[in-house]
């Protein structure tokens, strides 16, 4: 479970009850901290990644850093999951394999060692 702290949230973003309507959609929580113009977001990485496909689609340019925000909370994939992604499909590139997890080059090319010497 993931807390975000959106400072000054409805003065940044535009058609704000919309944006609420989406989050409350996807299950994750939105709630003001006290009387200030502070927000709390609190929700797991599949709800974070819900929100962020469905403000993609609105194409709100005020929406973009709630977006990014989302963004930077995504998680890392481990290396078992690299290595599963190499095995699975043997004429991955390097390049493809970083652009498709996020992973470092580092991390690309540790997961076809170990994917080539099992």
């Amino acid at each position: 479970m993931f807390d975000i702290q959106l400072n000054s949230f409805v003065r940044r973003v535009e058609q704000t009850n919309e944006l609420k309507a989406l989050i409350k959609s996807s299950g994750a929580k939105l709630s003001r901290k006290g009387r200030s113009r502070n927000w709390r977001l609190q929700g797991d990485w599949q709800q974070f990644e819900a929100i962020i496909e469905s403000a993609h689609m609105k194409d709100e340019p005020s929406w973009q850093w709630v977006i990014e925000k989302l963004n930077s909370y995504k998680p890392k994939p481990q290396m078992d999951d690299l290595v599963a992604i190499v095995k699975s499909n043997p004429a991955i590139t390097l390049q493809k394999l970083i652009a498709q997890t996020d992973c470092t080059v580092v991390e690309a090319r540790k997961a076809f060692d170990i994917a080539d010497w099992e």
